[in-house]
């Protein structure tokens, strides 16, 4: 079976620490957005649903890093997750994780690639 690989953006849209790039995914039987950020060089892709409660955790549209840069924060309830694995490091949801999305990035672009949960939307 041929590897499925979705455009999300240009590599160069996604810059450390910085804003991050929302893309459609239906998880499960829902429409919902995943997200791709970069840290520490690297770029990281996850279902926007906080382990605590299953909300967005941006607090504007783009917006996952708290203040200090280190850490992914939900909007919500203040919940922190490590950037590199989704593990959450502090707040209501401890010991849980967010879902990752496996992300390739190649030829200056990130491509999303769907599994058995997270799916591309239907045009």
């Amino acid at each position: 079976m041929d590897e499925i690989l979705i455009p999300i953006c240009a590599s160069a849209d996604v810059v450390e620490g910085g804003k991050g790039i929302r893309f459609p995914v239906v998880a499960g039987s829902y429409e919902t957005t995943g997200f791709v950020v970069r840290y520490h060089g690297v770029a990281y892709a996850y279902l926007n649903r906080c382990a605590h409660v299953p909300i967005e955790l941006d607090w504007v549209e783009g917006e996952f890093f708290e203040s200090s840069g280190l850490y992914l924060m939900c909007s919500t309830h203040g919940a922190i997750y490590d950037p590199q694995n989704g593990h959450c490091r502090g707040g209501p949801c401890r010991g849980g994780r967010l879902r990752q999305i496996a992300i390739r990035e190649q030829d200056q672009q990130i491509f999303w690639q769907p599994d058995d949960f997270v799916r591309p939307t239907r045009a």
